[in-house]
């Protein structure tokens, strides 16, 4: 007696079609698109260098100025984080 046991099976679905794959593929995808839009913004977005030079000749200047216009220039040129921290009461720092 010949009895046949073959089971049909139903064939695996694509991968493209199994959610969890997407989650294997995707989230570091995802990671990569990011990264190279954040290096393309800090590329592109990237502070020019001052010149020591020009930044001591504008210092020398505003020190010649007189009361508002002094204040004034050397509000300018104060670092960032001074001017940042200092914005709502700006203070010369004395010398």
């Amino acid at each position: 007696m010949s009895t046949s046991n073959t089971m049909t099976t139903a064939p695996a679905p694509a991968w493209w079609r199994t959610p969890h794959m997407w989650l294997v593929v995707g989230a570091p995808l995802v990671g990569v698109a990011a990264s190279l839009t954040a290096a393309f913004f800090a590329v592109n977005g990237a502070d020019p260098v001052l010149n020591k030079a020009d930044y001591q000749r504008d210092f020398k200047a505003a020190h010649e100025l007189q009361g508002q216009a002094r204040i004034d220039a050397l509000a300018k040129l104060q670092p960032a984080h001074q001017a940042r921290n200092n914005a709502a009461s700006p203070v010369i720092p004395a010398e």
